[in-house]
């Protein structure tokens, strides 16, 4: 009976397996009839930009009564939100012919502007040529010309000189043109210009790229509205699609003003009782603008006003002229913010949840608490952390550095915040 019983099994056995085998090719057929062929992937970098996700600033929020979520720009292929604004500007010449492929895009950018264009750029055909202040952070250049942009340091003056970095960039466009309409003929009178800026003389790589090239395009962050609109046309709509609607305000600083206008102006036609507020940091105006309707600052008081504009930790943000973008902006009310605060955030946020950010973001996170307090607990607020600190390590995490302007941070907790 013993090899009776043994056979009885085999034969289970094998049933079995026929069924599960069965089972299993049925559900991989239905399991691919399900799901379309479509790869799962993104075609290129520039279609990486954008949808960052929203991340809960746990402690902010533990410690608000809030919740606090920051937009991770960070994230973004070029490490900032100023990559979607890259790729609208240069998609938005190139399709009215004011770019060609091929052609420079030149920029005066105090770094993450310049770093976007300077990334994306190639993926259009184009190159890139930055006019950059001398006093930002080191790192940044480095990034640059490893990226393959070139790079012309000057100094920093008013926006009203010539020489002023944005001004350049302006007229280096202009070079790149009236050299590629002569067929790149070599004209010595016309390059003086190029030859000697503001004190520096410019090396014969930041001159040959404006030789060999098919026109210069100036990307014009400031004034140039497809920023506004990469932000009202992106970044707005993927904030209210990942609320679902359930949002109570927002608040960030302002450089150029189109992160802060595009994204307020959305939200505000979605939802008018969503509240946006400007976070602003020392030496800018737009705190005043914004509460009294004037563009002035304290340090431009009469027998204060210096002969070079107040400078801050905080780089990219603060400005004291009105931009054409930001007079896109609808906003409900403005904070100050300090140096001291963004460093003490900074430090915060990084011991308490990870979060290794630049000093516009930290400043971000300054105006998401005080917002926090103005509205008190159970609200929902959303600000955007703009980059990471690692484009930030010479200065604004640079102990020696901030030593030397009083800003040593050493508080535990959130008591550095001080009134508004």
């Amino acid at each position: 009976m013993a090899p009776v019983r043994a056979a009885g099994s085999v034969v289970v056995a094998l049933c079995i397996g026929a069924i599960l085998s069965s089972f299993l090719r049925k559900r991989s057929k239905s399991s691919s009839s399900r799901t379309p062929n479509v790869p799962n992937y993104r075609n290129g970098l520039v279609a990486a930009i954008g949808n960052t996700p929203l991340i809960r600033i746990n402690s902010l929020s533990d410690a608000t009564g809030c919740e606090i979520l920051g937009k991770a720009e960070f994230l973004n292929p070029g490490g900032s939100v100023k990559d979607r604004v890259a790729v609208k500007i240069i998609e938005e010449a190139l399709e009215s012919g004011s770019l060609a492929p091929g052609g420079v895009v030149t920029e005066g950018s105090a770094g993450s502007t310049a770093i976007s264009l300077a990334t994306v750029a190639p993926a259009y055909g184009c190159k890139c040529h930055v006019v950059i202040p001398d006093d930002v952070a080191i790192e940044k250049s480095q990034i640059l010309e490893a990226l393959g942009a070139t790079v012309e340091r000057v100094r920093p003056v008013s926006i009203t000189h010539r020489d002023h970095y944005v001004n350049v960039a302006r007229r280096r466009a202009l070079e790149a043109n009236e050299i590629a309409s002569k067929h790149h003929n070599f004209n010595q009178n016309s390059t003086k210009d190029v030859n000697q800026i503001n004190g520096y003389t410019s090396d014969k790589e930041t001159q040959s790229i404006l030789y060999d090239c098919k026109g210069g395009f100036f990307a014009d962050q400031f004034e140039n509205l497809a920023n506004f609109r990469a932000h009202y046309e992106g970044t707005g709509p993927e904030i209210w699609e990942q609320v679902g609607g359930n949002l109570d305000a927002f608040v960030a600083a302002a450089g150029t003003g189109g992160t802060v206008a595009g994204i307020s102006r959305f939200l505000k036609e979605k939802d008018s009782n969503i509240k946006c507020f400007l976070i602003d940091p020392p030496g800018s105006g737009l705190f005043n603008k914004v509460t009294r309707g004037v563009m002035y600052t304290r340090e431009e008081a009469e027998g204060q006003r210096l002969k070079n504009p107040f400078d801050t930790i905080t780089e990219g943000i603060g400005i004291n002229r009105l931009t054409e973008n930001f007079k896109m902006s609808e906003l409900d009310g403005a904070f100050r913010g300090t140096d001291i605060e963004a460093v003490e955030m900074s430090r915060y946020l990084l011991k308490n949840d990870g979060l290794f950010l630049g000093s516009s973001s930290a400043m971000n996170c300054v105006g998401a608490v005080r917002l926090a307090q103005a509205l008190g607990p159970g609200h929902t607020i959303i600000t955007i952390l703009c980059d990471s600190g690692m484009r930030h390590l010479t200065k604004f995490y640079n102990a020696q550095y901030l030593s030397q302007y009083g800003l040593t941070p050493s508080a535990a907790g959130l008591e550095f915040l001080g009134p508004d």
